[in-house]
């Protein structure tokens, strides 16, 4: 019996490698932008083109490579960074030409051009799916320039399993920022499809994040300081007002080197408690320096996720940093030692005294001495013989101004004419601003009407996207909006979709857009507000759930756009809100779940008082 196991030829076992190090384009960027910084360099360039599937080019004027060096970068193991075992527990470096070169090279066409300072000659290296083509002297500056080209080209079934130009995009642009930000003292730039989307120059880590994400950034960052015995952390986190329902700009450095840990994203997130909603995720850049001895940087191919010897005291430092921060920055609430809590209560009106006075600011700010007026006025017979009851209606606070309810003299009026009153009152009546109320013939219907709305929106949205027909509204002034890069990338990417759906805008200059119309469904006047939310509500989506585009557009659109809780509505718009409710396809439940309607029938009702007919 012949024997069975060999081994492999030498581009078989790394184009298997390469599975592990080149998942797609954007592998290769962080691969190589890594590999520059390494170099020494102080500005680089990165010039994609097709969402990196046919050219990825990387342009350093780092340290150069010998020509010996530049051939052995693309031989398999090959390192400058690791002499023994004991080397991987003091990694301070990202890697240095080698390691990935060769995964690259085994299923890409490479050309390496590099010269070392000083030297005449530079060396110019073609290979393809690792093997060599050419290996010549050439004239090149001093650096390094790397030309990855037709990415999986020898690999037809990993290439068929790349995403769209805009989506590969994406991940780039994700890989970028993370670099761009891990070495502010870099220059960096960026163009795709010959269109410079960053140019970066070199300076402070605050100058470098309004530079990646906009200057909207500027007023929202708050620094963060903290140093032991063991680590130092600095960075800026966001204040509260600015954060999102997405998560995408949050951001942890270990000695430089992006990391996830949500075990450390939670340490963040508890530090903030009291100050977010539940579904808001704040902004932050935050940098850890620690000894290499306490982490273990090899539990992961893509070096994203590391292990620390203990774990629990970066825990405990990150969420004091950032609780100082808050405190620093007046962003948390303080303690006022001035304030009696014992006056803290709802205010009552007190016998024995002449007129009457407020005593809880929290519910009547700066308007004491005008509800004392009215409460003078209208009880100054009786004031001392009664105590008022009244009922304070939370849900229009906003509206009112810190108004309060008496109680409604109907309530005095014989049983008869009360029984009169609600036979004669068929109409749909709303509870708190929020809830519909409506007989039917088995009973009644209490109706979300914010629900309600979504379900009605996103079928006609969804219809919309379907059929591609559904009328815009031209707005009278058009408004610019301008977006970071990743963002302008996914709303060319979903263009089709928006237009569909009603949208109507036109590219102005760079990661701008014009909003020229809005869909016919949703109010105007906030146009730039609605469409910044369309595209997180997306990505929130996209990152929580498993929608389709369209399917996502529809249900974000609709999420977005719907009216809220609080709205007052008319009982002609109460009813025109059920009627669409029920002709929709599925009309019990909003587009993420949540009931939109339940019923009372008339025996359930007469349960609650225990009565029999």
């Amino acid at each position: 019996m012949s024997d069975i196991i060999r081994l492999l030829p030498d581009s078989i076992a790394n184009q298997i490698a390469a599975g592990e190090v080149v998942q797609r384009p954007a592998s290769v960027v962080k691969e190589l932008l890594e590999n520059s910084i390494d170099a020494g360099a102080t500005s680089i360039q990165l010039i994609v083109k097709e969402g990196g599937k046919t050219y990825i080019q990387i342009i350093d004027n780092g340290s150069g490579m010998s020509e010996t060096d530049a051939r052995m970068c693309f031989e398999r193991h090959a390192t400058s960074k690791i002499s023994s075992a004991e080397d991987l527990f003091k990694i301070k470096t990202l890697g240095f030409r080698g390691e990935a070169m060769a995964s690259i090279a085994a299923v890409a066409q490479v050309e390496l051009k590099s010269k070392k300072k000083g030297e005449e000659l530079g060396i110019l290296i073609c290979i393809e799916g690792s093997e060599i083509k050419t290996q010549e002297h050439v004239n090149t500056p001093e650096g390094t320039s790397i030309c990855v080209k037709n990415l999986f080209f020898n690999i037809p079934a990993r290439r068929n399993f790349l995403k769209s130009n805009p989506v590969e995009t994406k991940h780039i642009l994700d890989e970028f920022q993370r670099v761009a930000l891990a070495h502010p003292e870099v220059s960096f730039s960026f163009h795709q499809n010959d269109l410079e989307t960053y140019n970066l120059p070199s300076g402070k880590l605050s100058n470098r994040i309004v530079g990646l994400f906009g200057k909207i950034y500027q007023e929202q960052m708050a620094s963060c300081q903290e140093e032991t015995e063991d680590i130092s952390i600095y960075g800026y986190i966001g204040k509260p007002q600015f954060s999102k329902k997405t998560r995408g700009e949050q951001f942890f450095f270990v000695n430089d080197r992006f990391i996830k840990n949500n075990y450390l994203h939670h340490a963040v997130m508890n530090a903030y408690e009291g100050l977010l909603a539940d579904d808001q995720v704040p902004f932050y850049v935050l940098f850890i320096n620690i000894d290499p001895a306490h982490i273990d940087i090899n539990v992961h191919p893509t070096k994203t996720e590391i292990k620390f010897d203990d774990e629990r005291m970066i825990y405990g430092v990150i969420r004091a940093a950032v609780k100082k921060s808050l405190s620093v920055n007046n962003i948390a609430p303080s303690l006022d030692f001035d304030l009696d809590v014992n006056f803290n209560v709802a205010p009552q009106i007190r016998h024995g005294q002449e007129g009457s006075s407020f005593s809880s600011n929290a519910h009547f700010p700066r308007q004491e001495n005008n509800n004392l007026k009215y409460w003078e006025s209208l009880y100054d017979n009786n004031i001392k013989q009664s105590r008022l009851n009244y009922d304070f209606d939370e849900s229009a606070k906003g509206e009112s101004n810190g108004s309060f309810t008496i109680q409604s003299a109907a309530n005095n009026l014989p049983l008869e004419n009360m029984r009169e009153i609600s036979e004669e009152n068929k109409t749909p009546y709303q509870v708190h601003h929020k809830y519909i109320i409506h007989q039917i013939k088995s009973g009644i219907i209490v109706v979300d009407q914010q629900a309600a709305h979504e379900r009605i929106l996103y079928e006609k949205f969804l219809n919309a996207l379907e059929v591609k027909q559904i009328a815009s509204q031209q707005c009278l002034f058009p408004q610019a909006l301008e977006l970071n890069p990743a963002d302008f990338s996914l709303v060319m990417e979903l263009e089709s979709e928006i237009n569909a759906i009603g949208f109507s805008f036109s590219v102005f200059g760079k990661n701008t857009i014009v909003i020229n119309g809005v869909p016919v469904e949703v109010q105007t006047g906030q146009e730039k507000e609605l469409f910044e939310g369309l595209i997180e509500q997306f990505k929130r989506n996209k990152s929580e759930l498993s929608l389709g585009k369209k399917d996502n557009v529809a249900q974000s659109l609709a999420k977005r756009s719907a009216m809220k809780a609080g709205l007052r509505l008319t009982p002609i718009e109460m009813s025109s809100l059920i009627d669409q409710l029920f002709a929709c396809s599925n009309s019990n439940y909003s587009p993420s779940g949540e009931l939109t309607f339940i019923t009372f029938t008339l025996d359930k009702l007469e349960g609650f008082f225990n009565q029999r007919k």
